[in-house]
């Protein structure tokens, strides 16, 4: 838990970044930080939702779906869109 704030972002997969960003909103929003201590979190949590969303995107980016024939049979894939 702790490391989690001193482990460089860089270093950390998703989900070890989702749960520090996590705690970090937890602290932020109990008010229990003094200002400057906020500030470094608020940039931490920045760069952690960064992480976060660069990792879904390259995942996006990755997931196809199977197109289906009229028969049902696969025909191929297609991009994946959440749309």
């Amino acid at each position: 838990h702790c490391s989690m704030m001193t482990q460089d972002v860089a270093d950390m997969n998703f989900e070890q970044a989702l749960r520090a960003l996590e705690d970090i909103v937890h602290k932020l929003e109990s008010g229990e930080a003094p200002l400057d201590e906020s500030i470094a979190l608020y940039e931490r949590g920045n760069a952690l939702r960064a992480l976060c969303q660069q990792r879904l995107d390259t995942a996006k980016a990755r997931i196809e779906a199977i197109a289906l024939g009229p028969d049902g049979s696969p025909t191929g894939t297609a991009p994946f869109d959440a749309g």
